[in-house]
């Protein structure tokens, strides 16, 4: 079985965010990065079908060159060799524009099954996946706890609201979005740090791949939410406070 995995480089979670001088990105001089959390959940799913059922994965990234890194990052974890789109100014590119650099860089492998993160932790579109998967014209499912392979097809767990699952029967090939927090993320050993300096790394630019990788979307601010405190004294006894309280939980703060 053929996986590839889209992985993306995203700024370390316990990161220090600041809004850079011009007010339309945050300031990346002094982060560092990793696997998008999401996507390294996706990559683990796939590490974890590849020892049960054979076959490779491929690590699929589309970002600048510092996202090299987080690529061998994967290729220590496990995955079989990476393929690296280079684009310098991914956040400028709106979900179909990402969609379509990564369909060209997977359509010549044929894989049997995509895999991807739920959504990025830096911009949180949710979108490229279920996007790559109609530019390829694959079936997909989203928000994916568990999968198991059955010959030529799949059956998958998706999480639905408020405690309910569907169990759901989807041919080969297909794609899918990984929910994260399905299962425990392994860590990479020494022995994989060194196994990875000498695996496979492709590197594509959009033009090789004859896709455009021109500016399609702009951010135009980002700003720091203001802090407002506010506070609101109800009149009456106190069992009319009370229901005046739990009214404003309910229908203003939608808390209850």
């Amino acid at each position: 079985m053929k996986i590839i995995v889209s992985i993306k480089q995203a700024p370390a979670r316990d990161s220090l965010l600041r809004v850079n001088s011009a007010g339309s990105w945050i300031q990346e001089d002094d982060l560092s990065f990793e696997i998008n959390e999401p996507d390294a959940y996706a990559l683990e799913a796939a590490l974890q079908l590849k020892e049960k059922n054979g076959g490779e994965v491929i690590a699929l990234c589309a970002g600048p060159a510092r996202a090299a890194q987080t690529i061998r990052e994967a290729l220590a974890k496990g995955a079989d060799r990476a393929i690296h789109i280079e684009e310098e100014n991914l956040r400028a590119l709106d979900p179909l524009a990402v969609a379509r650099l990564l369909a060209a860089a997977s359509a010549p492998e044929k894989p049997d099954l995509i895999l991807t993160g739920l959504q990025s932790d830096d911009l949180g579109y949710g979108q490229s996946g279920v996007i790559l998967a109609e530019l390829l014209g694959l079936p997909h499912a989203t928000l994916i706890m568990q999968v198991d392979v059955q010959g030529a097809s799949i059956r998958v767990k998706r999480e639905l609201e408020d405690g309910w699952f569907q169990h759901v029967e989807m041919p080969l090939p297909a794609l899918l979005t990984i929910q994260s927090g399905i299962s425990k993320l392994r860590y990479a050993t020494l022995m994989g740090i060194k196994k990875a300096k000498t695996k496979e790394l492709k590197r594509l630019t959009a033009a090789e791949l004859g896709a455009v990788s021109a500016p399609s979307i702009e951010m135009s601010r980002i700003y720091v939410p203001g802090r407002a405190k506010q506070a609101q004294i109800f009149e009456g006894n106190p069992k009319e406070a009370a229901a005046k309280l739990v009214e404003k939980l309910k229908f203003e703060a939608r808390v209850i």
